[in-house]
């Protein structure tokens, strides 16, 4: 199972800040918009996105139909896909995509410790 692009999506209390810790770790701002609270960081290939108070927790993201460049790959398992083998796993969903559609769509559930796993299909 292909899942994408994989980034640490971080609840941070000032977007400012945080965006200042992450570039002494030698990270820039890849995409996102600060006027809207939210910035995509990278180092390399890892990914760190940051947003000020659009969730609690952090979430474990993953971009089915991208690299980690955000360039769409030609070959990748739909967002659709993943959701019926994770349910032919018993893994029970918090958010479900529509099967009947096809394009951008979500799913989230928990890890066995509580942790938020989001597949965030854009294409």
């Amino acid at each position: 199972m292909k899942l994408g692009a994989f980034s640490v999506s971080l609840s941070v209390k000032d977007l400012l800040v945080s965006k200042s810790f992450y570039e002494k770790l030698g990270f820039t701002v890849f995409a996102g918009q600060q006027d809207k609270g939210y910035l995509i960081m990278k180092n390399g290939n890892a990914l760190i996105g940051l947003f000020q108070g659009m969730f609690e927790g952090n979430i474990l993201t993953f971009n089915p139909g991208w690299d980690e460049n955000a360039n769409k790959l030609d070959e990748f398992d739909d967002v659709r896909d993943i959701q019926k083998h994770l349910k032919a796993n018993h893994i029970q969903l918090q958010k479900e995509v529509d099967e009947t559609t096809s394009g951008p769509g979500r799913v989230v559930f928990f890890d066995p410790d509580g942790n938020t796993i989001l597949l965030d299909q854009h294409i």
